[in-house]
């Protein structure tokens, strides 16, 4: 397992390159909004601002330089930005 740092909204976390982001982010406390998990709604769409991801098949419109954060797997170190404050718990 490959250690990642993943900025997102400016906040630092860390991450690996073998499990989905969204799984990531909830680990290290942070809540993006999604409702599937699976790449059919959307609502965990972000922006790609630096890094690469390995992005599996999905159902949602993703504009150029967008992500899902639920079907992507990071393989570098990431910049991310969400349009929206994150919860955190």
């Amino acid at each position: 397992m490959s250690r990642l740092t993943i900025t997102v909204n400016g906040q630092r976390v860390q991450g690996n390159n073998h499990e989905p982001l969204l799984l990531q982010l909830e680990r290290a406390g942070l809540q993006p909004e999604f409702q599937c998990r699976n790449g059919m709604c959307g609502a965990c769409r972000c922006k790609l601002k630096e890094g690469s991801v390995n992005q599996h098949e999905a159902m949602a419109f993703v504009a150029p330089g967008e992500i899902l954060a639920c079907r992507s797997i990071p393989t570098s170190d990431l910049d991310l930005e969400f349009e929206y404050q994150l919860q955190t718990p």
